[in-house]
């Protein structure tokens, strides 16, 4: 017997996107101001890997849709650019009591313009062998970004699923289980490994709620109001917070 899912779609894309901006800013929370290894840091860490595999997937269905790929890659690598100091600011680790900053990789949105690179390439570029080097070399890049090589095979997935909801379930399911794995290092004994196994399995809960909330409550649609405000502050609560938090961090007040 197949199980299905409810037919409950009454989250719009804008919603969703809301939804993933909190949860961001609980796992940047949790690792810039909360202690490894503690329930709080752990939970609010888990629920924060919501967020990637959601704008993944909206960068995807973006993509398919923009009047303009010159103008969302630009607006991408521009945002990119302004967020890298932020970013620095709220993720450079403290030496020696001293809080300061320094290079700590690309940050999220520039991980986002090479996966909508990877669809450039994807689309434009007809030569099967160039093609697979492009998207390799582009997958490779983004080991010096944040959310390396599973943010590009989550956005290479929910392109080949395209609109078909059962690829889409698909691609959720493959993704989740890629994330797991990531997360699993087996230990020196039997106990070790199965903590390990079941810290991975928490951590990708957040991943398998996106893919619950795109595929069973994303009805394909876009606010009826606020549109254009709700494009621009996607863009800007990301450097916007992580300046913020970083901010936070530097003048030691938590």
């Amino acid at each position: 017997m197949q199980l299905k899912c409810l037919d409950l779609r009454v989250l719009n894309r804008d919603v969703i996107k809301y939804i993933a901006m909190f949860t961001m800013l609980l796992n940047h929370i949790a690792n810039i101001f909360l202690t490894p290894g503690t329930i709080s840091h752990m939970l609010l860490v888990d629920i924060g890997y919501f967020t990637a595999p959601v704008m993944c997937f909206f960068l995807v269905e973006g993509y398919r849709y923009t009047h303009s790929k010159k103008r969302y890659a630009l607006r991408l690598f521009t945002f990119a650019v302004i967020s890298e100091f932020p970013f620095c600011l709220a993720f450079s680790e403290t030496f020696n009591g001293v809080r300061g900053i320094s290079f700590c990789g690309f940050n999220m949105i520039f991980t986002l313009f090479l996966c909508f690179c990877i669809l450039l390439v994807r689309e434009y570029v007809m030569d099967v062998g160039m093609k697979m080097l492009l998207i390799a070399g582009l997958v490779i890049f983004s080991l010096f970004s944040d959310w390396a090589l599973l943010a590009p095979v989550f956005t290479l997935l929910f392109a080949w699923a395209g609109q078909d909801r059962e690829k889409i379930k698909r691609a959720f399911v493959i993704g989740t289980a890629l994330f797991a794995f990531s997360r699993f290092m087996p230990g020196a004994d039997g106990a070790e490994t199965l903590a390990s196994l079941g810290e991975a399995l928490l951590a990708a809960g957040g991943v398998a709620l996106a893919g619950i909330a795109i595929v069973c409550f994303y009805n394909g649609k876009r606010m009826e109001r606020g549109r254009l405000f709700s494009k621009w502050f996607f863009y800007l609560f990301y450097p916007g917070h992580l300046l913020v938090l970083g901010m936070i961090r530097i003048w030691g007040l938590v």
